[in-house]
């Protein structure tokens, strides 16, 4: 069996690679790209769990980054259970081939109580006094102390936030090396979410994130030489592309309006009550699963999407079958939003009633993603002075909330989601094994055949 490394650029596709990528651009010429379909969603979860199964949605239940839990009417978004990905992921598949085969999992997703053979993953503390604490959970446990002696804590507040750098795939990338040093897997999966941050934050003008372009380039190029040397194979792919955007939809707001979405009042705030609601929308990027607890209400809700400015298609279950969609997590109407748009999560008509959380990085109570989160409020005058003064409150034990994150949902200028318009906008996978592939465009279910023939040949005719 051949070894073998997929580095997961995040956000890379072809109309990133040129001057400012010249490690990429060398490395590539001596390969071959192909552009990857991408599964719709084109989202983090949805992407990887399709890759690494070699099915669709409608297979591995992961209909987006997050979805409406039914039986306890929350939305809950980023769960780290394997145990919600209903597939066999292909360290199964390759370990019921050769027993001997082993798998190392550096940051992809629903990475926690995994069959993988090494895995290492965010997971913060929260202690009852209401910090967040940088942390990992590592599989076997014992590495989780070993590696944050050699390298640190893990940079949390740069992996996600207004904080983000380079600092958080840095550390992924040495996670990655204190493995392989150490254990030497058959096969490595590494994540590296840099250009994700930018890309949304400034949308796909080369000359902007330049930067950016080199940090992540130079890092590709490190990783490619480190594992070349030890006779490692590599793919680097990426699970979507980023667009521009400039029109946020404020989807539930529209509910709203039309009495069908419920609220809670709570100190004065409120929050959303999906359980008391007709219908609502559980926002993700370019993509918005709308649940309509009322089925006499399905026709209307349908129309009235279709009626928002901004949205591409709305599906129902003949629409959801078409994109692989149709699952018992997925709404009973997905909304796309069209290639300049997004959706928010909002769901107030008034900012003084918006929840506390609504202006901090709270991935996991916000019901819906909230890509301006990587934004400090440009209102707050003295922004580094605030945070300060907040963090002196976090050292000295008090509560505290870092509301700095603004309502402004214009800020952003990137997304993804959507199945873009252009192959130059596409994920792609890229090798230097090029008899393994033969196409100029692959479909993101074919990511899992092309892993295993990279494995080698007894992979290729695997039964899933």
């Amino acid at each position: 069996m051949k070894r073998t490394v997929v580095i997961n650029v995040v956000g890379l596709s072809s109309r990133l690679i040129g001057e400012q990528t010249p490690n990429l651009k060398r490395w590539i010429s001596q390969g071959q790209l192909a552009t990857i379909e991408p599964v719709l969603p084109a989202v983090t979860c949805t992407a990887q769990s399709t890759y690494l199964t070699g099915q669709w949605p409608n297979k591995t239940g992961i209909v987006g980054n997050g979805w409406y839990f039914r039986d306890e009417c929350e939305v809950k978004f980023w769960r780290q259970s394997n145990k919600l990905v209903q597939a066999p992921k292909i360290w199964d598949v390759a370990r019921k081939i050769d027993p001997s085969f082993t798998c190392a999992n550096l940051f992809w997703w629903y990475n926690m109580h995994s069959s993988v053979d090494y895995g290492v993953t965010p997971r913060p503390m929260y202690p009852a006094d209401g910090r967040k604490i940088p942390d990992i959970y590592t599989q076997p446990a014992d590495f989780r102390p070993q590696l944050q002696a050699e390298l640190g804590q893990f940079p949390l507040f740069k992996f996600w936030g207004p904080a983000t750098s380079i600092e958080s795939s840095q550390w992924i990338a040495e996670s990655a090396k204190w493995v392989e040093n150490r254990v030497s897997p058959t096969l490595t999966l590494i994540y590296l979410p840099h250009l994700d941050y930018c890309l949304q934050k400034m949308g796909c003008d080369v000359k902007q994130v330049s930067q950016d372009l080199k940090e992540i380039d130079d890092l590709c190029g490190e990783l490619i030489n480190f594992y070349e040397e030890r006779g490692v194979q590599v793919i680097i792919l990426s699970e979507y592309g980023i667009t521009s955007v400039n029109q946020p939809i404020h989807i539930n707001r529209i509910l709203r309006e039309a009495g069908l979405l419920q609220v809670r009042e709570e100190l004065g705030l409120e929050l959303l009550d999906a359980g008391a609601s007709q219908a609502f929308a559980v926002a993700d990027h370019q993509l918005a699963h709308v649940y309509v607890n009322e089925p006499t209400m399905l026709l209307r809700v349908k129309g009235l999407l279709e009626e928002i400015d901004g949205i591409d298609w709305v599906l129902d279950e003949t629409g959801k079958q078409k994109y692989h969609l149709d699952h018992e997590r997925a709404g009973e109407l997905v909304a796309v939003a069209k290639p300049e748009a997004w959706f928010t999560y909002y769901y107030w008509l008034e900012d003084q009633y918006a929840p506390d959380f609504a202006r901090t990085v709270d991935i996991h109570r916000k019901p819906g993603y909230d890509p301006v989160e990587l934004f400090i409020d440009p209102k707050i005058p003295i922004p580094q002075g605030k945070i300060a003064l907040k963090l002196l409150q976090k050292k000295l034990g008090f509560r505290y909330l870092m509301d700095v994150i603004p309502l402004d949902a214009n800020l952003v200028k990137g997304s993804h989601g959507h199945l873009p318009q252009s192959p130059q906008d596409c994920p792609v996978f890229i090798t230097h094994q090029s008899h393994l592939l033969q196409q100029d465009t692959i479909n993101s279910v074919d990511v899992f055949q092309l892993m295993l023939k990279h494995l080698g040949r007894e992979m290729i005719e695997s039964p899933l």
